[in-house]
């Protein structure tokens, strides 16, 4: 393996440790090489969205909450 490949992954294995490690399970917020945002924390995989859809989806926050609400019986919960 390359000495460039091989600090790559060191580098990655090192973020992946801070995230893990930081607030204890608490979502983090970091921005992509793409420039995204991408929220850690909330299950397997980053949610990474570009500005313009966050600000969309933030607007939806009382429709989002409404569905929940609505079809509260239908959805599972995972904690």
């Amino acid at each position: 393996m390359s000495e460039d490949l091989q600090a790559e992954l060191e580098r990655l294995r090192a973020e992946n440790e801070r995230l893990r490690k930081s607030g204890g399970g608490k979502p983090a917020m970091k921005v992509s090489e793409k420039g995204a945002l991408s929220v850690y924390g909330m299950g397997r995989f980053p949610v990474t969205l570009y500005k313009e859809q966050w600000l969309r989806l933030l607007s939806m926050a009382d429709d989002i909450r409404s569905f929940i609400e609505a079809n509260e019986q239908k959805l599972k919960s995972k904690e």
